[in-house]
């Protein structure tokens, strides 16, 4: 034993001395032998093995296991710490959505739309939350095969809050469930920046209510669960062994080509081209920005699992890359078109936190600079001559950010992953790039595919677009009777 942990076995065995708390498990008697069919009960944890446990739950590592030796662990719920970083985490990815995708998006709309696109954000974080307590969670977390989950878990049967281990070690499956929900929450509401001024809001929540179930159930499942087909890190048996730390291909891929598709089939905005459709407020974009930024760090450091030193990496990495794509979209825009704009800046900023998200707990910082670079640049391209090429009105530039930015991350992630940090890496670093593109163009098809019937569907069912009164007073009064600024 070494040095230090003689003198913690010591100090610890003092304090158990002084209460009494280990007296009663160090006198008590060896259990009975269990009968020869049944297997045997890992044995008490002894001192240094109980000192072993806490010293996992510093370094975010399993309790109860050293190399093949098992004991039954004393710890049998999450650990605080981890678990108050799971929380304030799962919070700050709400937060991102309400209010910071609402306030980012509704500052680029005209103002006659402004409480279209916040109505749109709640009324998805509404019918999200109720499909992910009934059946999401399960189909995205249940066993399942490779593809779907099942419905194991379905109403959050077997959910505990007391219990971890579902997502990790020492966080609550409740706060793993309810962080996963987050997730589930803000990707479909990403696709609205897409058709925003112009798609009925039943129409929003039917198109999102299918969706759901149709690419983000299957995504997560196939991205996340340790039975899924591309997830390399935690199925030895992955279809697809591909990396995404925090959404790349789940998030940011699924809505973004989603997104596309929807709004080349709902076609353009009336009087696009013609009329101005100039951002109502830059004020209300920009503190978006901020807030998504903010938000972000539960998103990518929050999907280290605790309080660890990948959280820490990612925390990071997610800086450099958004600062730096910020910075790098505003000079383009500076000596392309003479002006570095404020819309410039936000864009740049929220291309970044896309870019980065796949790889921020994989790359390193010098990695995440050069991630950011690009996300400055690609995404840049793709909104600002890419889309009056081929002239989709993607009216927030969803596609532009989100798909393209998308993609670009997770392909970057396969090239700048690195065992430096994290050690994960180590094992999947052959043929990675390669996955990666795999994941990339199974992403797409699925999506694309999907989406195409989704809306034929919808359109069926109850329509797609308001009249064009509707749309030219605005959809805040005709749908939802209220206006966000008086006249």
């Amino acid at each position: 034993m070494l040095p230090w942990r003689t003198f913690s076995c010591g100090v610890l065995a003092a304090l158990a001395f002084t209460t009494g708390s280990l007296s009663a498990q160090d006198a008590a008697a060896p259990a009975a032998p269990a009968p020869a069919a049944a297997p045997a009960e890992p044995a008490a944890p002894t001192l240094e093995q109980r000192i072993l446990d806490l010293e996992k739950y510093v370094t975010n590592g399993q309790a109860g296991k050293d190399g093949d030796v098992t004991w039954k662990s004393n710890i049998a719920g999450p650990g605080p710490g981890h678990n108050a970083w799971q929380m304030t985490s799962t919070a700050l990815v709400l937060f991102m959505t309400l209010p910071g995708l609402f306030l980012f998006y509704g500052g680029l709309v005209r103002r006659k739309n402004v409480l279209s696109v916040i109505a749109q954000c709640m009324g998805i974080a509404g019918l999200v939350t109720i499909l992910w307590w009934a059946c999401g969670y399960s189909l995205s977390f249940g066993a399942g095969n490779a593809f779907i989950g099942d419905f194991a878990y379905k109403f959050l049967d077997g959910v505990s809050p007391y219990a971890s281990g579902a997502g990790y070690y020492w966080i609550s499956d409740a706060m793993w469930c309810m962080f996963q929900l987050t997730f589930a929450i803000i990707t479909p509401a990403l696709i609205i920046g897409a058709i925003a001024e112009r798609m009925k809001f039943i129409s929003v929540l039917l198109f999102v209510g299918i969706w759901m179930f149709v690419v983000y159930f299957p995504f997560a499942h196939m991205v996340w669960s340790t039975t899924g087909f591309m997830c390399g890190p935690l199925n030895p048996d992955a279809g697809i062994k591909a990396i995404d730390f925090a959404g790349g291909t789940v998030v940011h891929m699924t809505s973004g080509w989603s997104a596309l598709v929807l709004c080349l089939l709902l076609g353009k905005r009336k009087g696009y081209g013609k009329d101005s459709m100039a951002p109502h407020s830059m004020v209300l974009c920009a503190i978006g920005t901020g807030m998504l930024w903010v938000g972000w760090y539960g998103f990518n450091a929050g999907s280290a699992l605790g309080a660890d030193g990948i959280a820490a990496n990612a925390f990071m990495t997610t800086t450099l890359a958004a600062a730096t794509a910020g910075f790098v979209w505003a000079v383009l825009e500076w000596v392309l078109r003479g002006k570095p704009s404020v819309l410039g800046f936000c864009s740049g900023i929220v291309a970044g936190l896309v870019v980065i998200t796949p790889g921020a707990g994989f790359v390193t910082a010098t990695s995440s600079v050069i991630i950011g670079a690009l996300a400055g640049v690609v995404p840049f391209l793709a909104v600002a001559y890419l889309k009056k090429i081929l002239g989709y009105d993607d009216a927030l530039d969803t596609f532009g950010v989100h798909g393209v930015g998308g993609t670009l991350g997770a392909i970057l992630t396969g090239v700048f992953a690195d065992e430096k940090a994290n050690s994960i890496i180590a094992g999947l670093k052959e043929g990675l790039v390669m996955n990666q593109f795999k994941a990339v163009a199974l992403t797409i098809v699925w999506s694309v595919v999907a989406t195409l019937v989704i809306t034929i569907v919808v359109k069926l069912i109850v329509g797609l677009r308001p009249t064009e009164e509707v749309e030219s007073t605005g959809l805040d009064l005709a749908e939802h009777g209220e206006s966000g600024y008086e006249h």
